[in-house]
């Protein structure tokens, strides 16, 4: 009788070991491929989102050459306009001259003498419409380093302009190490900051660009605010005033950047202005650091310095163009992104200048 033989796990086919591990395989295939698959996805929708966000500063680009087009239109119609009033003034000129030529005797003096004086008026016109053409009406120059122009696309224009200077204690240096340092020296280090200075010589330089039959006001921010000339807070000041003008631009220079921004301050002083006014400059360097309630403590992150500033922007009376200049800062990574958009929604220009600007 044959003998009955045992249960051993060494006794299973090669062929079941061999499908147990191919199974295994392709488990771990399908795995991997739909991870793979994933990563594709996410990646194309990435792709897919930065080639819309380019596409909008394609367009937001092509309108604002439409605008520079049209804005050059205007000024060759003008230029041509002017050099067609300077022909016709060198035409009566040169018919008056032939005047006095046809004329003689001792009878004419009388004659003579006045076409001589209408010519003396009309060179003195001249004169003045070429002067006009090539500096414009500024109240005030400025000249810069080397005597440069600048082509910023700021609209310098409007009837009532407001310019606006950030006097916080960051406007003291680009770097937080420095700006602490200089927060506790003297006030005359302070006035003398190089970044402070610099924007100072923007406002100098906004100044010397306003139209002479404008109005115009000056207003320095932190978490006060206070007006270039003291007393006049809520009023508008003539730029054809040009002493007072050049007062307040001196009294500026007195100031001392200290303290924290709070620009919802500033925003809402606007609408004490009557009329509000039809053109802001802005000149900043970054997000505020306080708004309507005091600040629990004395350190404040970069999402909170955003929800700040979306609050001051609610409250900005709405149509007024906001020209953005933004001078460097360190730490606050989301301060251009921010300010960009103010700029573009409110029809104003943004630009981040150079140290040596203006």
């Amino acid at each position: 009788m044959a003998r009955k033989r045992g249960f051993s796990t060494f006794s299973l086919s090669f062929l079941d070991i061999m499908s147990c591990g191919f199974g295994a395989v392709a488990l771990i295939f399908l795995i991997i491929k739909h991870d793979v698959d994933n990563r594709i996805e996410a990646e194309h929708q990435d792709l897919t989102a930065e080639i819309n966000l380019l596409e909008e500063d394609i367009t937001d680009g092509e309108e604002g050459l439409v605008r520079a087009r049209n804005t050059l239109s205007a000024l060759d119609q003008r230029l041509a306009e002017a050099k067609g009033l300077a022909r016709r003034i060198n035409q009566q000129i040169e018919t008056t001259r032939a005047s006095i030529a046809e004329i003689s005797g001792d009878d004419n003096e009388t004659e003579i003498k006045r076409l001589k004086e209408e010519i003396r008026k009309l060179s003195a016109q001249k004169e003045e419409l070429e002067s006009q053409r090539e500096q414009g009406n500024d109240v005030r120059r400025y000249v810069g380093q080397g005597d440069r122009q600048y082509l910023t696309g700021l609209n310098l224009g409007g009837s009532h302009i407001l310019i606006l200077l950030d006097s916080s204690a960051s406007m003291l240096d680009e770097s937080i190490v420095n700006i602490i340092r200089r927060r506790n020296m003297s006030d005359d280090v302070k006035r003398t900051a190089a970044k402070w200075q610099r924007a100072l010589s923007t406002v100098d330089w906004l100044s010397a660009q306003l139209p002479q039959e404008s109005r115009y006001q000056i207003y320095t921010f932190n978490t006060d605010i206070e007006a270039a000339i003291s007393d006049t807070q809520g009023q508008w000041l003539n730029v054809s005033d040009a002493a007072e003008l050049e007062q307040s631009v001196l009294n500026l220079r007195k100031r001392i950047p200290e303290d924290g921004t709070n620009l919802e301050n500033v925003f809402a002083s606007i609408a004490e202005l009557n009329p509000v006014p039809d053109n802001i400059f802005l000149i900043t360097d970054g997000l505020p650091t306080q708004g309507a309630k005091k600040p629990k403590g004395t350190k404040i992150s970069g999402v909170d310095r955003v929800k700040l500033f979306n609050s001051a922007v609610d409250i900005l009376p709405k149509g007024i163009p906001v020209n953005v200049i933004l001078a460097p800062m360190e730490g606050d990574p989301m301060a251009a992104a921010a300010f960009w958009q103010l700029a573009q929604i409110t029809d104003g220009a943004f630009i981040s200048p150079s140290r040596d600007w203006p």
